[in-house]
């Protein structure tokens, strides 16, 4: 996380190097990436990157971190409006994120290149950013559980994990086989409709 001299700057210098520094982890996944590249469009000594943040992973994880924040809003705004339905919800954070231009190489690098440090930087999308005994109560009082199959609050654990599994996985095939955005919205759709409609016969 960056250091208290980067929450010092100035709101425009703070953005002006976080712009950059998006530029950079969207032109290239994480080992590529360049401290020099960040601070030559900065227009700060490298020195001065050292200050803000301790190398380029702790840049990099931030970053990911204040957007994925963004995406957890996105998701609770969406369950409040789709009235609790989890699967809905899912469709329009996949939909808005596919869709969102401003990210959309950042999130394809980091898609393509997912470690399990990224993906669980991910999981505050649909779990919330509080210590794991207090995520899953973050969500799901958004959540109308009367909706879902299941009889413990264990079993709703394993329905977001299978969802998030699910999920990520449509992520990585559309950024790997270069999928229109509506083509990716079809499968995802399809591959929620048949979780949510069982797949067996009863």
């Amino acid at each position: 996380m960056p250091k208290i001299t980067f929450h010092n700057l100035s709101q425009e210098k703070q953005h002006k190097l976080m712009t950059a520094i998006q530029n950079e982890f969207s032109r290239v996944p994480l080992q590529l990436a360049s401290i020099s590249n960040i601070v030559k469009e900065a227009k700060v000594p490298r020195g001065s990157f050292y200050q803000y943040f301790d190398d380029k992973e702790d840049a990099y994880y931030y970053l990911l971190s204040t957007y994925i924040l963004e995406l957890n809003e996105q998701f609770i705004y969406s369950l409040k409006k789709h009235e609790g339905d989890l699967f809905e919800a899912i469709i329009d954070v996949f939909q808005y994120t596919i869709e969102d231009d401003d990210h959309f190489q950042l999130m394809k690098n980091a898609f393509l290149n997912l470690s399990y440090k990224v993906e669980n930087k991910f999981s505050g999308i649909f779990q919330g950013h509080s210590r794991k005994s207090e995520n899953m109560k973050t969500i799901s009082q958004y959540i109308n559980l009367e909706l879902l199959n299941i009889k413990s609050e264990k079993d709703f654990e394993y329905i977001v994990q299978i969802l998030k599994a699910v999920t990520f996985r449509n992520f990585v095939e559309k950024f790997a086989k270069n999928l229109s955005n509506a083509e990716a919205l079809l499968i995802f759709r399809k591959e929620l409709e048949l979780l949510k409609n069982g797949l067996a016969r009863s």
